[in-house]
């Protein structure tokens, strides 16, 4: 009996021996196989049965040594063209302490000037020119220079650029055609897909990592205000900022942007800002826009807690909650009330007040919007128009002078479009600080961009005159408040 029990295991080895042979020449004979064949023998080899079996015909573990020895070099010599080396350089003063005393400067001389610089990466977008590149790479620079991988360099023009975006957009001009890469659809992403980086790594010349999609959508990561990154263990270093993120047909699907690290290197946790929103910002540069403009409903949100969840009668904390709505907005006239909950857009589910953000920002001014909306217990559908941001009143922008702390700035009254260039809620009132001279007063007591001044020296602050006139009093103690960021500022100082 026990002979006859080796025989039968024996017979039965020899049979699969004799079977995978046939089944591996069938696949990799695919022109003459029949395709339902060679999934279902793909699916006996892996020991895999049902429906989830595959996952798709064009997304599969490699199978063979063939496939195994598969390599990326046609991709990256598709793409690595269009990839660039973008050089910012500034020119700083440092202070010396002898400045300004004829005695000192006579033996130490004056402060010169120093030239600081910075190495990022970018991707041509359009053969005419149009490189995508981060804000952080050129910020403060006074000249940017672009670097092709053929080794032309070339002096760049700054289109477009958005800090709380972390993108800008450079034009460079040639007599032929630039190589570029295509923008890719990065909703189309998901976990677990193949990726290229592609950049210039700590300035060592262009690299090309590989890895894969760790994670979709992630935020509150601390590097920008677009709060909804790609996630990859592909190798960014510093100097791959402004990269390129490649998918396996051979498109743009994101910016490489920062790195989660303890000691400055890659340990495999990148992100990159999604192409879907590099394409919207690339198409405002070459339409000429002066900032990168969202489309303007007329409403605001707030995050939906998990107990704001339970008394919404709502399984998990989801959607984005409509905090506040201009009566006179879009928003309003479609039946949108505070309270309500957006569950999703045109469709795609909102896990969250950045998920809207971002989706909001990458549709097209002038187009509807379908909202699918918890009101009152019950689930709505509502159009709402996407429109331009109001002006308001005509913008009246004062450069403040005279002796006070608030000299050098220019400051305007704000407006629901003002105060989306500034990346600031529609709904904020009062008077902004939009601009900084260097070198200012106003610049070297702190003040930024995007500060709300609501009081000086006992006066409430309504209107650009009203600042402008405060700041011309003849006094050298000063009180003042501020609104930063939604927290209140006061300040006592001698000047």
């Amino acid at each position: 009996m026990r002979v006859k029990r080796m025989s039968l295991v024996l017979l039965c080895a020899l049979m699969a021996a004799a079977v995978v042979p046939v089944a591996r020449q069938a696949l990799a004979q695919d022109d003459k196989a029949d395709p339902g064949l060679s999934d279902v023998l793909t699916d006996m080899l892996r020991g895999a049965e049902g429906e989830n079996a595959t996952s798709g015909p064009d997304k599969r573990v490699p199978f063979g040594r063939e496939e195994m020895q598969l390599s990326f070099a046609p991709l990256v010599k598709q793409t690595a063209p269009a990839v660039v080396n973008v050089y910012a350089s500034q020119t700083a003063r440092l202070r010396s302490p002898f400045d300004g005393d004829p005695f000192f400067e006579e033996f130490f001389g004056r402060s010169q000037p120093r030239a600081q610089s910075s190495l990022g990466s970018g991707v041509l977008v359009d053969p005419t020119g149009v490189v995508v590149t981060n804000f952080h790479v050129i910020k403060d620079a006074d000249q940017v220079k672009v670097a092709t991988a053929d080794g032309r360099e070339f002096d760049s023009k700054v289109l477009l650029k958005d800090e709380t975006l972390d993108l800008a957009v450079l034009k460079i001009s040639a007599d032929k055609p630039f190589p570029v890469v295509a923008i890719g659809d990065s909703d189309a992403l998901e976990v677990g897909d193949l990726l290229l980086a592609i950049g210039n790594p700590f300035g060592v010349g262009q690299t090309t990592t590989s890895g894969i999609v760790s994670a979709l959508a992630r935020s509150h990561i601390g590097v920008s205000d677009s709060s909804f990154f790609i996630q990859t263990d592909a190798a960014i270093n510093p100097g791959n900022s402004g990269g390129a993120l490649i998918n396996m047909g051979g498109q743009l699907v994101g910016i490489n942007t920062a790195i989660y690290s303890r000691s400055g290197g890659s340990i495999g946790i990148g992100f990159a800002i999604p192409s879907n929103m590099v394409r919207a910002f690339a198409d405002a540069a070459k339409a000429g826009r002066d900032f990168f403009e969202r489309p303007y409903i007329g409403a605001e949100f707030e995050r939906v807690t998990p107990q704001i969840a339970e008394s919404l009668g709502l399984e998990t904390p989801t959607g984005a909650l409509v905090s506040s709505v201009d009566e006179a907005g879009p928003a309003a006239k479609a039946g949108l009330k505070a309270g309500d909950v957006v569950l999703s857009l045109n469709g795609t589910p909102v896990e969250s007040i950045e998920a809207l953000d971002y989706r909001m920002a990458t549709l097209s001014i002038g187009t509807n919007a379908s909202f699918a909306v918890l009101s009152k217990g019950q689930q709505a559908a509502m159009d709402i128009a996407l429109e331009r941001a109001p002006e308001g009143a005509k913008l009246a922008e004062v450069t403040l002078r005279g002796r006070s702390p608030f000299s050098g700035a220019k400051v305007a009254e704000l407006s629901p479009r003002l105060a989306q260039r500034l990346g600031m809620r529609t709904d904020v009132k009062g008077v902004t600080v939009i601009d900084i001279n260097r070198g200012s007063p106003a610049a070297g007591f702190g003040f930024q961009p995007g500060d709300i001044v609501r009081e000086v020296n006992g006066l409430t602050i309504d209107t650009a005159a009203t600042l402008e006139q405060a700041a011309m009093q003849e006094t050298r103690w000063w009180r003042f408040t501020v609104e930063r960021d939604g927290q209140i500022l006061r300040q006592v100082l001698r000047y």
